[in-house]
């Protein structure tokens, strides 16, 4: 009885006040690891399942044009001010030095290696994201889902694949018309408002811009619309609790989607600065 006693008390006296965070502290990586795990086998089992027949390439055209057409617009606004912005901020540390004509450099190695490919993504994932969650949350609350899986039509192979394949290939080529409309803004305002020669902004361009740049922008944008497809589809996917938990789930998309885009564009840089140190 003794024994007992002592045992009842030791489990009745309060934890120490550093376990919470101890335990936070363990979890919280356990529990990204776990999501980031769950995300990648559920967008690899949707590629997989994409070589099934039929193929309904319409379906796949149909999102191809939701994401890149749909978003050419707002990419090309943001790129063409982008560009335009940037040019302004690094004419007032050049102006310093009287080395104007160096502007034009300057802005296409900073769109190509990370303007382009980031904000171009974060744009995306506002609209893109945003708008695949909701889709694909409503069918899941709706049951619409279930219904497809009843009539024998695999979901994965027909709402989630075309989705998150159309955010991989369209990623990389509105990345590209980012690149082209950010020169042609900061092109404008170089020659324009700055006075810097034509030929000496494009000259900066064509020796400062190598090919390997061009391939990390590519690189870049690959990765980041096969990040916002596969976070976005997995979130509408498995979202619940009707319209409430619709909205917290495209809330989360957007939020998880951002920060996982810049967290990636970290790594793919250090990677890339390992493998081509020189620009080369």
């Amino acid at each position: 009885m003794a024994q007992v006693r002592i045992a009842v008390a030791e489990a009745a006296q309060p934890a120490p006040w550093w376990q919470p965070f101890a335990t936070r502290l363990v979890g919280l990586p356990v529990y990204w690891l776990t999501y980031l795990g769950s995300v990648v086998l559920f967008a690899c089992t949707a590629v997989w399942r994409a070589r099934k027949r039929p193929l309904r390439l319409g379906v796949y055209l149909q999102q191809m044009e939701f994401v890149g057409v749909g978003s050419l617009g707002i990419i090309l606004l943001t790129g063409a001010f982008t560009g335009a912005v940037f040019a302004i901020q690094t004419s007032v540390a050049f102006d310093i030095f009287k080395a104007k004509a160096l502007i034009g450099g300057s802005v296409a190695l900073a769109l190509v290696l990370e303007l382009a490919p980031t904000i171009g993504a974060l744009m995306v994932a506002g609209r893109v994201g945003s708008a695949m969650t909701t889709e694909l949350g409503t069918m899941r609350v709706t049951e619409q889902i279930d219904a497809l899986e009843t009539m024998a039509v695999d979901p994965l192979h027909y709402l989630i694949a075309p989705r998150l394949l159309s955010c991989t290939l369209m990623m990389p080529l509105l990345t590209i018309a980012f690149n082209a409309v950010g020169l042609v803004g900061a092109y404008v305002v170089c020659t324009a408002l700055l006075g810097v020669d034509r030929a000496a902004f494009f000259s900066r361009i064509y020796e400062w811009v190598n090919p390997s740049d061009v391939y990390c922008s590519v690189v870049k944008g690959t990765a980041f619309g096969a990040i916002i497809g596969a976070i976005a589809s997995y979130k509408g996917f498995n979202a619940s609790g009707g319209s409430r938990g619709v909205g917290l789930a495209t809330t989360s998309t957007v939020v998880t989607a951002s920060v996982t885009v810049l967290i990636v564009d970290y790594l793919i840089t250090s990677v890339w600065m390992i493998l081509f140190p020189t620009g080369g």
